[in-house]
C-alpha cells in the first residue's frame, strides 16, 4: 500500500539498487560492472546511469565472452556500448577456445568452469579489480539466495557461504584482505518480474532475441537448438524454421510499447534523476 510520498515496489528497488551502485564506488578501489548482455545486465546499466548521473559511470563494463554467443548478441553489445559511451572490456580464455572446448564436447560444467568461471578470475586477477558487480537475484536458484549483497571470495575467487557477513539496517561490510575480492548483487531482492516490469517502464533497449521470430532450428529430445549455435543436424534431424525466442515472454513480436527509448533524462526535460529517486516516465509511475 502507497500513499501521497511513498515510494512504489519498483522505484523502492530502484532507490535500493542505485544506493548499493554508489556503495560500490565509494568503497572499493577498482570496480567492475559484468556485463552479459542480458535482461539483467541492461536493467543494471541503467541503474548505474542514474546513480551516477550528470557523470559517466565510474567502472567499466566487462563481458566475460565464451565464443557461442548469437551474432545478434555481439552486434547489440558492441552497438550498446558504444551508443551509451560506455568504456567495455572483454575478455576470453583463448587457450581452452582453441582446444575446442564446447558444451558438446566437453561437457556443459566443463565448459562453464573454463570458458566462465576461469576466464572471470583470470580476468580479475588480470586488470585488479577488487569489485566485480553481477547481475544475479536470489529468488533465480538456492546457491543465489545464500549470496549477500556485498558477497565475499578467498584469494582464490572461492565463495564461502558460511564466512559472509551480516548486512543488517542496509549496511555492507566492504573491508577485504590483500588477495580477496567482493561480488556486489544490487538486483539481490528482484524477481524476473521486476526486471521485465521494469524494462517495460524505463523502455531499455534489449537483446532482440529475447522476441520470438522465425529461426532455423533443430529439434532434439523436445529442445530446440538454434542452428547458428554451431550444431549440425544428426542424421534423420532436419532444419526447420519456427518461430522462437530465447526467454518465455519472447511468444510474441516486440510490441509498440517496448520500442526502446533514450534515458529520460537525455531528453529536453527540465528534470534530473535525484539521489534514488526516478525521473521521467519511470518505475514510480506505473
Amino acid at each position: 500500500m502507497t500513499g501521497p510520498g511513498s515510494l512504489s515496489h519498483l522505484a523502492h528497488l530502484e532507490s535500493e539498487a542505485i544506493h548499493i551502485l554508489r556503495e560500490v564506488a565509494a568503497e572499493f578501489r577498482n570496480p567492475v560492472m559484468l556485463y552479459s548482455m542480458g535482461k539483467d545486465s541492461s536493467v543494471m546499466v541503467r541503474l548505474a546511469q542514474k546513480a551516477f548521473h550528470p557523470g559517466a559511470m565510474p567502472f567499466p563494463l566487462m563481458h566475460v565472452d565464451t565464443g557461442y554467443k548469437f551474432p545478434e548478441m555481439y552486434a547489440f553489445r558492441d552497438s550498446f556500448g558504444a551508443a551509451i559511451g560506455a568504456r567495455l572490456i572483454v575478455e576470453r580464455n583463448e587457450a581452452w577456445i582453441d582446444r575446442g572446448c564446447h558444451p558438446l564436447v566437453t561437457g556443459v560444467e566443463a565448459c562453464c568452469s573454463h570458458l566462465k568461471t576461469g576466464a572471470l578470475l583470470d580476468a580479475i586477477r588480470k586488470h585488479g579489480f577488487d569489485a566485480a558487480i553481477g547481475g544475479a537475484r536470489r529468488e533465480e536458484e538456492k546457491s543465489r539466495a545464500k549470496e549477500r549483497v556485498f558477497s565475499v571470495r578467498d584469494a582464490h575467487g572461492q565463495w564461502d557461504p558460511r564466512n559472509q557477513r551480516p548486512e543488517l539496517w542496509d549496511l555492507y561490510n566492504a573491508r577485504i584482505r590483500e588477495g580477496e575480492t567482493v561480488r556486489a548483487f544490487p538486483l539481490s531482492n528482484w524477481t524476473e518480474l521486476d526486471i521485465w516490469q521494469y524494462l517495460q517502464a524505463e523502455r531499455i533497449p534489449i537483446v532482440p532475441l529475447y522476441f520470438a521470430q522465425e529461426r532455423p532450428v533443430i529439434r532434439r529430445n523436445g529442445v530446440l537448438i538454434p542452428q547458428l549455435a554451431g550444431v549440425p543436424p544428426r542424421p534423420g534431424e532436419v532444419v526447420e524454421r519456427c518461430p522462437a525466442g530465447s526467454a518465455a515472454w519472447a511468444a510474441c513480436p516486440a510490441p509498440e510499447r517496448w520500442r526502446p527509448r533514450p534515458p529520460p533524462w537525455t531528453r529536453s526535460s527540465p528534470r534530473s534523476p535525484g539521489p534514488g529517486t526516478p525521473s521521467g516516465r519511470t518505475a514510480s509511475s506505473t
